[in-house]
């Protein structure tokens, strides 16, 4: 996920509001408006006296030359940069993006954004918004902080469903209501995770609880945004996951809560594009996986044949980042 900043310099309330409202991770304020910001709302602030303070922590560059690039490089070794440039050319932003870190760019508005944010598929570290308009800040910071943007899902097929026995699964309640056809992806191993759909539909057993995925045992993993994973037993309120529909459009999802019970569990195989895959799931009517259109299915209801979503990727992982590391799952 992009750092977003917001220019609140020369300072206006209404700036910082916007900014905390649609979830900047910090605001720019002139000295001596560090408080006055931090009375509206718990936001990181740069500043000469702020949580990253100019000169130290972060500094200015202007984008016009090579000579330019150049410095920006060397500048960023130690401290973030943010480029300001009033000709936008997508090249230098490439040329950074590939040669170094710690780059913010000045944007006025959502499509300088979105060319910021895709240079060379990783784009830019972050974005500092300096558009004046309350309005058009929310929109902008919105939508660059609530879509991660597509994500590659395939079809596993499925082989098995058999009891397992009891075992430690863990809830995952979120801090968004999410709709049909959207969960998160779990699954026993790194290279092949399932589309775990979110408790989105009327059934007579429990009511609906559109924030939660009852989403495995602890040992699963889940993906994170930015492509990190983590085992279900690690994650806590206040940490992020990453939340996909069926069309592989994602959000990052805050965690209010995750609940471990023990409850009796199901192995599901299944063939995809990469091999085997499997995940274990409780063994309850509620707990559903996701079909290529859409349509939710039951773990109970689940047979030989049917195909549901999911994502792979390479198997090598070390705390969570991927590695490339001969290693067999099983």
């Amino acid at each position: 996920m992009k750092q977003v900043w917001v220019k609140a310099d020369p300072w206006e309330t209404a700036l910082v509001t916007a900014a905390l409202e649609s979830g900047a991770d910090a605001v720019i304020v002139p000295e001596g408006r560090v408080d006055d910001a931090r009375e509206l709302g718990v936001i990181k602030t740069v500043s000469v006296a702020g949580d990253l303070r100019w000169g130290r922590d972060v500094v200015y560059c202007e984008l016009h030359t090579a000579k330019d690039e150049e410095e920006i490089v060397r500048l960023s070794r130690e401290k973030i940069v943010v480029v300001r440039t009033s000709d936008w050319h997508v090249i230098p932003l490439e040329n950074l993006a590939a040669r170094t870190g710690n780059v913010f760019v000045e944007v006025e508005n959502l499509d300088e954004a979105q060319v910021a944010t895709g240079v060379l598929e990783k784009g830019v570290d972050g974005l500092v918004v300096v558009n004046r308009d309350p309005a058009v800040v929310r929109e902008i910071v919105s939508k660059l902080k609530g879509v991660s943007g597509l994500l590659d899902l395939c079809t596993f097929s499925i082989e098995e469903v058999r009891p397992v026995g009891m075992g430690d699964r863990v809830c995952v309640d979120t801090c968004t209501i999410m709709n049909g056809g959207e969960g998160i992806l779990v699954g026993n191993s790194t290279q092949a995770l399932f589309l775990v759909q979110a408790e989105s539909i009327e059934n007579p057993y429990a009511a609906v609880r559109p924030f939660r995925v009852n989403a495995g045992p602890v040992h699963a993993y889940v993906l994170l945004p930015e492509g990190r994973t983590r085992y279900l037993s690690e994650i806590r309120s206040g940490d992020p996951v990453l939340g996909v529909n069926w069309r592989g459009e994602s959000r990052p999802l805050v965690v209010g809560r995750a609940k471990v019970e023990r409850r009796p569990l199901v192995l599901v195989t299944a063939k995809g594009v990469a091999g085997d895959a499997a995940i274990i799931l409780q063994n309850a009517e509620t707990i559903r996986l996701v079909r290529p259109g859409g349509e939710a299915v039951s773990v109970a209801a689940l047979k030989p044949g049917d195909e549901v979503l999911g994502h792979t990727e390479s198997p090598g992982r070390h705390f969570g980042h991927k590695i490339q590391e001969t290693i067999i799952e099983k």
